[in-house]
């Protein structure tokens, strides 16, 4: 079954998922981070640009959208969160789409929310502690009010595990996730033959 295989690798803010995703990249998969294609539809030419200037045209700084003025005003409202998400996520999500008929190898999306995009394929979902998540979120330069801003808008570790169809633990080095990604490997054979969710 190698070869066609596709997975939503997904989990909370500062779990680990691109360390994961690299791990995969080592075992010829194609990771597909579906926040840099959320970037790109917010480019100026880019499926979601007009409509989130005349949503926000506060958060336009030369011509260009500047995301950190745009996440300032999302993640303090719910509602606003919803509406940008309600723009950009059916852009993001063709331009995905689009990306994985040319592929031939296993490709893992790496999405940072739980979303139904691809409600065929399995739920892979990493995740580590709050401390762990914290000391890398700090190690990116995050403000620590920043943070507590972040996780809060995100679910909690057991809505991320209810939605898992597998779960990685990340709290650890690329030797502790081999193990991990050898059973995920038998996992999904399983999965993908069988023909389950």
């Amino acid at each position: 079954m190698k070869g066609n295989r596709r997975i939503v690798l997904t989990g909370g803010i500062g779990a680990g998922k691109s360390f994961v995703g690299s791990a995969l990249e080592q075992r010829n998969w194609v990771v597909i981070d579906a926040d840099r294609v959320g970037h790109r539809v917010l480019e100026p030419d880019g499926a979601a640009y007009e409509d989130v200037v005349a949503r926000w045209p506060e958060t336009l700084v030369d011509s260009r959208i500047d995301r950190s003025a745009l996440a300032s005003v999302v993640f303090t409202n719910p509602e606003e969160l919803e509406r940008l998400e309600s723009i950009t996520h059916p852009r993001i999500r063709a331009e995905i789409e689009g990306i994985v008929e040319e592929i031939a190898n296993d490709v893992a999306v790496e999405v940072p929310l739980l979303r139904d995009w691809f409600p065929h394929w399995p739920v892979v979902v990493v995740v580590a502690s709050l401390t762990t998540r914290r000391a890398r979120l700090l190690g990116r330069g995050m403000t620590p009010l920043d943070i507590g801003r972040r996780l809060a808008a995100q679910p909690d570790e057991d809505t991320w595990r209810a939605a898992a169809d597998f779960v990685i633990h990340n709290d650890g080095t690329a030797a502790d996730l081999d193990p991990q990604l050898d059973e995920l490997d038998r996992f999904l054979d399983d999965f993908f033959v069988g023909g389950s969710r």
